[in-house]
């Protein structure tokens, strides 16, 4: 089990990125732009590094939704590894089963 302070630290990570993401979108949009001009380009850049740093989309780290793990986390299920072979093993997880050949 992760500790608390990690969790809820993703958890205000997951926020700001939600909060900022327009934001950054638009931002962004204007430096990649070809026809806006350089001085438009660098107070675009300035703008978006004065922006927090958790609220970039890279720093959220995938974590199992019981315990909090970090590693070995599936996509499709938002579990670790141990959670998925814990929950399909009780049944809780329809259309998994045991392998065997």
């Amino acid at each position: 089990m992760a500790k608390k302070a990690i969790i809820n630290r993703e958890i205000k990570r997951e926020k700001l990125v939600k909060k900022f993401a327009e934001t950054r979108k638009n931002l962004k949009k204007i430096i990649h732009d070809v026809n806006a001009s350089m001085e438009d380009k660098i107070n675009a850049q300035y703008k978006l590094q004065q922006l927090p740093r958790d609220s970039s989309p890279v720093r959220q780290r995938s974590r199992c939704k019981i315990t909090g793990r970090p590693h070995g986390v599936f996509r499709k299920f938002q579990l670790s590894r141990n959670m998925i072979r814990e929950q399909s093993m009780m049944g809780n997880m329809p259309g998994v089963k045991k392998g065997s050949w």
